[in-house]
């Protein structure tokens, strides 16, 4: 079964239409399951209806005809209840109707299950057969495989227009929803750019081409380049081959025959296919016949297939290097990841949302997007990236959906919501040189957090008090190698000067989970519980220390660096970091340096922490939490996985204690306690921040004007009566909406984030 359904997925996911794929399915099925019957009923969201779309042994002249109402047959109770029903008898179930002409009358037993996606039913795959019998356990469990499978295979095909489920729906599903990450927060309308990586031939989009001939004349160059390679290998190994193995360069070359995989590209070119376009097209069909088939031998083949494409397609990209790639006005760039260079090469007036499969909330491309100002939405895992190139797309980056294909009232939904941010933002630019000071004159120092060196010019234009987090990881990670002592200090340098008096908080390395470097690999099969943060830098003393003095080079006379470290879960990795921190200073002091002691703090972002706060704060300077690693370690919920991101509250009733905790025991010890997390930059979290006690709140730059108007537009009794509501309630969407209710009534409603749109 499990070879079978292996099989099955490859052949369904080469299918070039749902038509071909739906086809496959019922064969397939009925085949591996030696059943009578397979059909698949697909909801038409036009009628309300669910219509027979494919069937191996009911009539198939009726595939298109038979439809059933929401709750109408069998079919319709297993949408309606989202299960399975397994009957020996399916004539006897109350829910039972008959479709004339469908012959299934002939048919005894039966079993439906739900093609779920995303939670919502699009349709119904079922099993029938003449003998009266319940399937068994795993027959069950296979059907219902197989209908996870296609449920990702139709998801897609609605939005590229492979789904016809009445005769007339000859275009793709309007308002098509993926669900990703949110990497950054705004809302983005515009055209898909999709930029692939060189010599990925998966990655490469579909795309129409205005000039065939010029495609097809590409086409032959870079197969006559690669031609020309594999006879020159084949000539300078001549002498060491055996007669078989030579052999194989003359099976490469007739491979590119006109008449072979060639000739189905040319062909696909002449339809309006881009040569690249086409050339993955074939190359993947062949590649799945090949993985397929039985024979070990031949099954390799597809190895060799796929490498002859890789070759023509890096030929096909030489042609086009150094060729400008055109951006519309309004560019969204897609594509499997995102790296700085690919936005280095978008022009800034015309860039305005990006897309990635892969990365995460975390990744360097979000950050650099954040600090932009770029809606961004990262691990967007189901998104059909080939297949989206010069499509409108919405990308709603406060909630990590895009829609494609939108509609002109989705348009004008998120229309709407884009002009009002923008009138928003503009207008809260007169707040830069006001105090962060509450209407009864509570003073709540505003400071940031940076990653760049873009990001302390925009921090210090938006009225930042000091850098409450600065991410020394982000220079390691655009580098290609362990960056030196004097690299770091004319970086660290960068952030500490222009800030000067005001002070500037640098985080000690923090690799590890999600934030890896190309030259320092951790691979772990639970990262975010592994190898991270100072467990890495204590077992490298020798990174740690080279960083540490460069921290403290980069400070000498400008005396305002605050050194903090991440991930510390004990007391002693604390009295470890420190020691190593006063190791650094005094050799410069004996070197002759004249720096100030830095003041030392510690990052509380797991649980563990929580309960320590009071003997951690009596061997630090101050404490700053980390709220998005302590939600999501409190909740067990990965925020970078769009399947669970939903579970990820920053208002939970847990997160709230826990962060009450903290900053009470802490001022036990009378010591500052900053926050660096999202909940600061949010403008309900600030206030309930606010009157929790936190000294300090730390947010993206962005952020920085909301929060502020939020902190002046209340006063602290206010503040005070909102944390003690929310803190007596237990459901985290209900302390969103009171904490949102409480911005309205006090007139700061325009601060809360926009209500974006679930879509259908």
């Amino acid at each position: 079964m499990l070879d079978m359904l292996r099989k099955i997925v490859q052949q369904v996911n080469a299918a070039k239409s749902l038509d071909a794929a739906l086809d496959i399915i019922v064969k397939r099925i009925q085949q591996a399951m030696n059943t009578q019957v397979c059909s698949v009923y697909l909801l038409d969201p036009a009628s309300q209806q669910y219509v027979m779309m494919a069937t191996e042994g009911l009539n198939p002249k009726m595939v298109g005809q038979v439809s059933l109402a929401l709750s109408e047959g069998v079919v319709g109770k297993v949408a309606a209840r989202a299960e399975p029903i397994n009957l020996e008898d399916a004539s006897k179930h109350p829910s039972y109707y008959y479709v004339a002409g469908s012959g299934e009358e002939n048919f005894t037993s039966f079993l439906g299950v739900p093609i779920i996606h995303q939670r919502k039913v699009l349709g119904v795959l079922v099993v029938q057969e003449q003998r009266q019998r319940h399937f068994n356990e795993s027959e069950e469990a296979f059907l219902v495989t197989m209908s996870a499978q296609l449920a990702g295979v139709i998801a897609h095909a609605e939005v590229t227009g492979g789904v016809t489920v009445t005769p007339d729906s000859d275009k793709a599903r309007s308002d098509a929803k993926f669900d990703g990450v949110a990497g950054a927060p705004g809302v983005a309308i515009g055209t898909a750019v999709v930029i692939a990586p060189p010599a990925d031939l998966d990655g490469v989009p579909d795309q129409q081409s205005e000039a065939p001939e010029l495609e097809l004349q590409r086409f032959e160059e870079a197969l006559e380049q690669v031609r020309h390679d594999i006879r020159v290998v084949g000539r300078s190994l001549a002498k060491r081959l055996k007669g078989e193995e030579q052999a194989l360069f003359d099976v490469y070359l007739r491979m590119l025959d006109d008449n072979a995989l060639a000739g189905e590209v040319m062909e696909l070119i002449g339809q309006g296919q881009w040569a690249p376009g086409a050339l993955r097209q074939v190359v993947q069909s062949h590649v799945q016949k090949f993985s397929l088939m039985e024979d070990p031998y031949l099954r390799e083949r597809a190895t060799d297939i796929k490498d002859l494409g890789r070759r023509v397609l890096a030929y096909l990209q030489k042609q086009t290097a150094g060729r400008p790639t055109q951006y519309p006005d309004n560019t969204i760039v897609v594509a499997e990841e995102i790296t700085p260079a690919m936005l280095g090469e978008v022009p800034t007036d015309k860039l305005v949302g990006l897309v990635s499969v892969m990365g995460s909330g975390n990744s360097h491309a979000a950050i650099l997007a954040r600090s932009m100002g770029i809606p961004t939405v990262m691990g967007a895992v189901d998104f059909p990236t080939t297949q989206m190139h010069g499509r409108e797309l919405i990308l709603d980056g406060f909630s990590g959906r895009i829609f494609a294909n939108p509609s002109s009232e989705l348009l004008h939904f998120y229309d709407d919501i884009l002009r009002n941010e923008q009138q928003l933002t503009a207008g809260l630019e007169a707040l830069k040189d006001q105090p962060s000071v509450t209407q009864d004159g509570y003073k709540m120092p505003l400071w940031v957090n940076t990653g760049l060196v873009t990001d302390v010019a925009l921090s210090l234009d938006k009225g930042a008090e000091g850098i409450g987090l600065y991410r020394t990881e982000v220079p390691f990670m655009i580098k290609e190698f362990f960056p030196s002592e004097v690299e770091q200090k004319k970086s660290y340098r960068k952030q500490l000067e222009p800030f000067a008096p005001r002070p500037v908080t640098m985080r000690t390395l923090d690799i590890g989970g999600d934030k890896s470097l190309p030259y320092f690999p951790i691979v772990e099969d639970n990262p975010f519980l592994g190898w991270r943060g100072i467990r890495v830098t204590l077992d490298h003393p020798e990174i740690f220390l080279v960083q540490v003095r460069a921290m403290l080079l980069a400070s000498e006379g400008l005396d305002n660096l605050r050194i903090m470290l991440p991930m510390v879960s004990n007391v002693m990795e604390i009295d470890e970091g420190v020691a190593l921190i006063n190791q650094a200073f005094a050799e410069l002091m004996d070197e002759g340096h004249q720096i100030l002691q830095p003041e030392v703090g510690v990052m509380v972002e797991v649980p563990a922490a929580v309960y320590q706060v009071r003997a951690f704060a009596r061997r630090v300077d101050f404490i700053s939490v980390g709220s998005n690693d302590l939600t999501q370690y409190l909740l067990a919920v990965d925020r970078n996985n769009p399947r669970v991101a939903g579970l990820y509250y920053s208002f939970h009733p847990a997160v709230l204690q826990a962060l009450q905790g903290i900053v009470s025991e802490a001022h036990k010890e009378q010591v500052q306690v900053s926050i660096c997390g999202e909940m600061a930059g949010d403008p309900g979290g600030a206030l309930l921040l606010m009157a929790m006690g936190y000294d300090v709140l730390s947010m993206n730059a962005t952020n920085l004007p909301r929060v502020k108007s939020a902190i002046r537009g209340v006063s602290m009794p206010q503040a005070r009566t909102l944390l003690d509501t929310v803190m007596a309630m237990e459901d985290p969407e209900a302390i969103q909406a009171e904490i949102n209710d409480t911005l309205h009534r006090v007139g700061l409603g325009r601060l809360t984030r926009p209500v974006t749109h679930d879509g259908p």
